[in-house]
């Protein structure tokens, strides 16, 4: 049974269902070749400590079965959520039945898919059928949805067997100073030092799959919730270009004014599981209108050493700390080595788009905020949730902002044509203690963030990996900002591997 430092029942944090037509449909989705010529998992080496697409290797060669590995997942949760407080609903009855199904079926020789038995977990934000899912907010403490998310119905046809959901704050909005919490569940801590934040609003997403309970997960990002939890966990996960990944499903879904900020992508351990994670999950729905039907290209054909990088480490409103400038520039060194064409550059008028998108997003006075509670039947919000004054700008004042918005937008894509990528600081410093307080004090400036949403804006692909360990907070992770050109997701995940392989990528916590 799944516990945590939130206390609430087991009946809602550990909801079971039985396997139906979703476990069998799985049985119907495409083979993969038989065997790969070497094993995956070595004498002695822990199964969840592997990678999403070794593990799937293993389970193919049954060198270790589904049952198996599910079984090993849950344990792994039971023993470390009670300390981070990442997972804060179960399926265990049905994720059992779903690995015998998947077990038979590679008895068989009837692999479900390239994510055949492989056991993963979902931000909580997002639907999932007929297990509960709260989006963090009271009013959906007891829902269960008929349907799952796009994301979540593609990955489980690929032959995954979700787990569980993870903690996100209310709406994955409400957490403010306190990242990744809500009233429902409480806070969620960082593996590496739980008196530490695990950042948000994907930080139960980051905390369990760097503390290698599940293989990966799938986040929301609107203004840095994918990157900022792979940062302060020590994992990987993108932010894909905007209109590469369905919203359908998703507590803050497609439509709007503000829609264009939210996209949805993976974590992971390791860079080469984002590129099959996004694979999987990418591409039109038939529900999310902004999708667009552009092929996703392959990382091993990028040739890093004709990249184009721009690098800094401040974005014209604040300054990251000397840790983390070093860091950027020790990553920046890395391709200088290659012989790529390095210049210190940032995008022209970053201030002026942090300030008319702060602008934008406060134009109705919260009234969209409050629309989101009334309709989910939520009368006591989480303190963290901003919900504004109640006072809109008038109608012309928001039309200019759209233009503004748009004119900056347009001439930073401009300055984009003569890079391939920037390189930057994902946060001004490296993750920092559980506050008591959920507001930040304004002399903090930006807070713990402050370098992630200009590209929610832009809509620009923006992934983070590990480089680095922190000396300011001893012993926590440091991850390098990659940025490319909208739909070449292939060269940030190139990059990304690149920088993977000089540094190591994800280490084990010490949970």
């Amino acid at each position: 049974m799944t516990t945590s430092n939130s206390g609430h029942s087991a009946s809602r944090r550990d909801f079971l269902v039985k396997a139906g037509a979703g476990s069998a449909a799985l049985l119907a989705t495409s083979a993969l070749p038989a065997r790969a010529a070497a094993p995956s998992l070595a004498a002695g080496e822990d199964p969840l400590t592997l990678t999403v697409t070794r593990i799937a290797q293993a389970l193919r060669q049954r060198q270790i079965s589904a049952v198996e590995l599910v079984q090993r997942c849950y344990a792994r949760i039971d023993l470390v959520n009670p300390k981070i407080n990442a997972v804060v609903a179960t399926c265990r009855e049905r994720a059992l039945a779903e690995a015998q199904l998947a077990d038979a079926a590679i008895a068989a020789g009837k692999p479900l898919g390239p994510l055949h038995g492989v056991p993963f977990t979902i931000k909580d934000s997002f639907d999932t059928a007929g297990v509960v899912s709260t989006g963090g907010t009271l009013g959906r403490k007891d829902y269960l949805p008929g349907k799952d998310a796009t994301v979540v119905a593609r990955v489980r046809a690929a032959g995954g067997i979700l787990l569980g959901k993870t903690n996100t704050p209310e709406f994955t909005l409400g957490g403010a100073a306190r990242e990744t919490y809500n009233l429902l569940f409480g806070q969620t801590y960082n593996p590496y030092n739980t008196a530490y934040l695990c950042s948000g609003s994907s930080g139960g997403a980051g905390a369990i799959v760097a503390a290698y309970g599940a293989f990966f997960d799938i986040g929301s990002d609107y203004g840095g919730s994918i990157r900022g939890p792979a940062f302060a966990n020590g994992i990987a996960g993108i932010k894909p270009t905007y209109g590469r990944s369905p919203r359908t499903g998703h507590i803050v879904g497609y439509g709007g004014p503000f829609d264009t900020f939210q996209e949805t992508g993976p974590l992971a351990r390791s860079v080469a599981d984002l590129h099959l994670l996004l694979s999987i999950i990418g591409g039109p729905d038939g529900s999310d209108a902004a999708m667009a039907p552009v092929p996703l290209g392959d990382p091993a054909k990028v040739d890093l050493k004709k990249l184009r990088v721009a690098w800094y480490t401040d974005n014209g409103t604040v300054q990251s700390s000397q840790e983390v400038q070093a860091l950027v520039k020790r990553c920046v060194g890395y391709f200088t080595d290659l012989g790529c064409k390095v210049s210190a550059d940032r995008p022209p008028r970053f201030k002026e788009l942090v300030d008319v998108r702060t602008r934008f997003g406060n134009a109705d006075g919260g009234d969209h905020m409050r629309r989101m509670l009334k309709q989910h039947g939520t009368t006591q919000a989480s303190p963290g949730l901003n919900l504004g004054d109640g006072v809109g700008v008038p109608s012309a004042e928001f039309t200019r902002l759209c233009e503004e918005m748009d004119a900056i937008k347009s001439e930073q894509l401009t300055w984009l044509e003569q890079y391939d990528l920037i390189l930057c600081p994902v946060t001004v410093r490296a993750p920092q203690k559980v506050p008591v307080e959920f507001l930040l004090p304004a002399s903090t400036g930006a807070g713990y963030g402050g370098m992630t949403s200009e590209y929610n804006t832009t809509g620009w692909p923006a992934g983070v990996v590990r480089a680095g360990t922190s000396v300011d907070e001893p012993g926590l992770p440091l991850g390098i900002h990659v940025v490319g050109q909208p739909w070449r997701d292939d060269v940030v995940l190139a990059a990304m591997a690149y920088i993977e392989g000089k540094t190591g990528g994800w280490r084990k916590p010490p949970i």
